[in-house]
């Protein structure tokens, strides 16, 4: 070990200077074994997802009139059995992957570019403007959000982008709280102050400055808020105010499953173990990336 390496631990620095916060990140992340085997698991289960039912012998709507509610087999291509209409649940809990990691995705992915924006032009332009756009979002914390999807069902009727429009709706306003909490710690910093100085606009400095350096901690809350979506969007289908026939969701399989648990245990097993198994993999890949971009365990 070099004198310099040992100064560096001596004085508690990291010994990878020079590394981009990004390289460094990614190296911490590697080494949470948890994380990494959720990250691959995940990836798994998406390909499966994506390019399963082109592959699995039977389609998404085929009836075998000779298997109904027929326990797993290998025989007839039946590899997790079959529902009460004859339907290959592989086939179906596959394609429901698709569905529920859309919707997951899409949602996400609409309250994250509403919330982060929204939170950083509130904490940076500050003052009556950030009071008044603060209480919108409690005004929207009241809703209740069944309340929100029935109403949007009953006025435009069922269709799969309502549930991107409800669950986006929502969840967007925790990511604008966590947004806007680090704006304000971070537009007195000395790199702010700097660009007013040199008359950047406002956007600028938003988009440019304030929005890049709360990029950690949203991150990491959106690994947190996939599963929620995925959860909602489950129990929307559940319900039955979710996707409706001819598609189908993970909820929508595991709605079916629970009428006949008793006698198909299966319909309920396979479509819940995919669920439960992409849940548990995007909590450990979220506490992972929440140590890997912590700056107080560096």
């Amino acid at each position: 070990m070099t004198t310099e390496t040992t100064t560096l631990h001596a004085q508690g620095a990291s010994p990878h200077l020079g590394e981009s916060l990004g390289r460094e990140a990614w190296r911490r992340l590697k080494q949470n074994r948890a994380a990494m085997a959720s990250l691959v698991l995940l990836t798994l289960i998406a390909v499966a997802c994506l390019v399963g039912p082109w592959l699995t012998p039977w389609g998404l709507n085929e009836v075998d009139w000779t298997a109904f509610s027929a326990p797993p087999s290998l025989a007839d291509g039946h590899y997790a059995g079959t529902d009460a209409n004859g339907r290959d649940l592989l086939t179906r809990t596959l394609y429901g992957g698709q569905i529920s990691l859309s919707v997951a995705v899409v949602a996400t992915f609409v309250s994250l570019v509403i919330g982060v924006l929204y939170g950083a032009v509130a904490g940076y332009v500050g003052g009556r403007v950030d009071t008044l756009m603060m209480r919108f979002v409690d005004i929207m914390y009241s809703l209740p959000f069944m309340f929100m999807v029935i109403l949007l069902m009953v006025v435009f009727g069922r269709h799969i982008l309502l549930i991107y429009a409800a669950i986006g709706a929502v969840e967007w306003l925790d990511m604008s709280r966590i947004v806007r909490g680090q704006t304000l710690a971070l537009k007195r910093r000395e790199f702010v102050e700097a660009a007013r100085a040199l008359g950047v606009r406002g956007r600028t400095i938003v988009t440019r400055h304030l929005i890049p350096n709360t990029l950690g901690p949203v991150i990491v809350y959106v690994t947190l808020t996939v599963p929620k979506v995925i959860l909602l969007e489950s129990f929307l289908s559940f319900l039955g105010l979710g996707v409706q026939e001819p598609m189908t969701s993970w909820g929508v399989l595991i709605s079916e499953g629970v009428d006949m648990m008793q006698g198909a245990p299966w319909l309920l097993l396979v479509p819940s173990t995919f669920l439960a198994l992409t849940l548990f993999c995007l909590n450990f890949l979220g506490d992972g990336l929440r140590d890997a971009l912590d700056p107080r365990t560096r």
